[in-house]
């Protein structure tokens, strides 16, 4: 069952408030105590002064009937106050000495006597001894002062202590529910504003003008997860209207060259052709699946498998070779530099290479060179790719790794690209351990991924060759390919 906040905040501040009126109270009722046994203690000595005083000066007999006389009429009826006095003399004895279970002692002859059952019962007595004075002997005198009223002082007030801190405590209950509730009323508009989000108005906000500075960060996370939330249900859709048109377009040459093969009859060639047509088509389907399901895999957190040492400076010089048909097409060239051994996924490493290299192959210029560069970063080991282009702005640097995100609205090559090269090789490099970076600067752009590096005490493989003479190597095994745009090696000063 949910609770309320206000409910859990006012009980809190109750309970806060009745363990404080209990500390005061405490406090209070012992110093109250304490002031009362002082006062008694006060008054017991006055008490014992007089009395002293009557009986020290009762030197004869007749003396000594005078002073009985007086500590008789000194001696209340209610109890409160007791005079005895004995001594070796039996005519010199009067009143009762107070016995009992003595509780506490003090100096000068104090002593808490508990006569009965309950502190109401206790008397506080103070015994001096009179030495011998004329005919009268030396005596002992004992003045005895009850604690009654004190117990009823502080019983009452105990009471009433009591029942104020309950009625206190159940002040702030009420106040601090009162109170919290309008603490609250920002929590509870900033609730109804949330809940009044839908995919309708993807665009609304909280205000976060009015909020408390406690709620203000709450706020502004929530606008930043709607920000992403809104940018993602936006890629979701573009990506869900470029799958379309992915498929449609294969499924649509599928659909008409099939009904145009059987209008008539066609002859063993026409059908093979009419089958290799379809075979292509089929093939960019399943490559625009796999694509989606990949991805799909590197959500839920799945790593790379089947890593092997690796020199990256090889497996990018065999990248280079596999498209240098591509390169020669668009008649640019490619140069390498840098080399690391790192333990990768040699399917998924090139997969992401070809991917980078594809698409700086297809945003450069006739005439351009290509540089991917192998270089140690700390713990990570990054490749990258930078070739001559147009700049790109910053807000669009930060998305291009995203899946189903594309630069440009329209589709000018969508029968190359469907949006998921950039996310593939975001992918491979978080199955690495690794990150992505993209920068635009001085006419050149730069696409880059990094991999854990596997080996910290290495720079490069020793004993393997250079990546400029890979490069090199590469460009001579394909020689018999046209060599109008050869792959060549690196500068010395690159």
């Amino acid at each position: 069952m949910n609770r309320s906040i206000a409910r859990r905040l006012a009980f809190m501040f109750a309970a806060v408030a009745l363990f404080v009126f209990t500390l005061v109270g405490t406090g209070l009722f012992l110093v109250l105590r304490t002031q009362l046994e002082l006062h008694l203690r006060e008054s017991l000595d006055d008490r014992t002064q007089i009395a002293r005083i009557i009986v020290y000066h009762a030197i004869t007999p007749e003396k000594w009937k005078m002073a009985r006389e007086k500590l008789t009429d000194m001696t209340p009826r209610d109890g409160v106050t007791l005079y005895s006095v004995w001594s070796a003399d039996s005519s010199y004895h009067f009143g009762k000495p107070v016995t009992g279970q003595v509780m506490d002692r003090w100096s000068g002859g104090y002593e808490r006597v508990r006569t009965g059952p309950g502190s109401e019962n206790d008397m506080l007595t103070n015994t001096v001894e009179l030495p011998a004075y004329g005919t009268r002997p030396a005596v002992m005198l004992q003045v005895a002062a009850g604690y009654s009223a004190n117990a009823r002082t502080m019983r009452a007030f105990g009471f009433a202590l009591a029942a104020l801190s309950a009625l206190g405590s159940l002040g702030v209950l009420l106040l601090s529910y009162w109170v919290t509730r309008i603490g609250l009323a920002p929590l509870t508009r900033l609730t109804r504003d949330a809940s009044a989000v839908s995919p309708n108005n993807r665009s609304q906000r909280l205000n976060t003008r009015s909020l408390p500075l406690e709620l203000n960060d709450l706020a502004n996370s929530f606008n930043g997860a709607l920000e992403r939330l809104d940018g993602a249900y936006g890629r979701l859709e573009s990506f869900n209207a470029d799958v379309a048109h992915e498929l449609r377009t294969p499924v649509t040459i599928l659909i008409g060259q099939t009904e145009v093969a059987l209008t008539r009859n066609r002859s063993v060639e026409d059908l093979r052709h009419t089958l290799q047509s379809n075979l292509e088509e089929f093939e960019r389907m399943r490559a625009i699946i796999n694509d989606m399901l990949f991805l799909a895999r590197a959500d839920q957190g799945e790593r790379a498998t089947g890593l092997v040492d690796a020199s990256l400076a090889a497996e990018v010089a065999h990248t280079l070779e596999f498209l240098e048909i591509p390169l020669e097409e668009a008649h640019v060239r490619a140069i390498a530099d840098g080399d690391a051994l790192v333990r990768v996924n040699k399917s998924l490493f090139g997969r992401a290479c070809i991917n980078l290299l594809m698409n700086a192959i297809q945003h450069c210029v006739p005439g351009s060179t290509i540089k991917v560069s192998i270089a140690r970063e700390g713990d990570l080991v990054r490749v990258a790719v930078t070739n001559p282009g147009e700049p790109i702005e910053p807000a669009v640097l930060d998305h291009l790794f995203d899946r189903f995100y594309r630069a440009e609205v329209s589709r000018t090559n969508s029968r190359e690209n469907h949006g998921l090269g950039l996310a593939i090789v975001k992918a491979t490099a978080e199955m690495h351990g690794g990150k992505v970076f993209a920068a635009s600067a001085g006419g050149f752009n730069t696409f880059a991924f990094s991999v854990a590096a596997s080996r910290s005490e290495q720079e490069s493989v020793p004993g393997m060759p250079a990546a400029n003479a890979l490069v090199e190597a590469s460009s001579g095994a394909s020689s018999g390919a046209s060599s109008d745009v050869p792959l060549q090696p690196a500068s010395a000063s690159h």
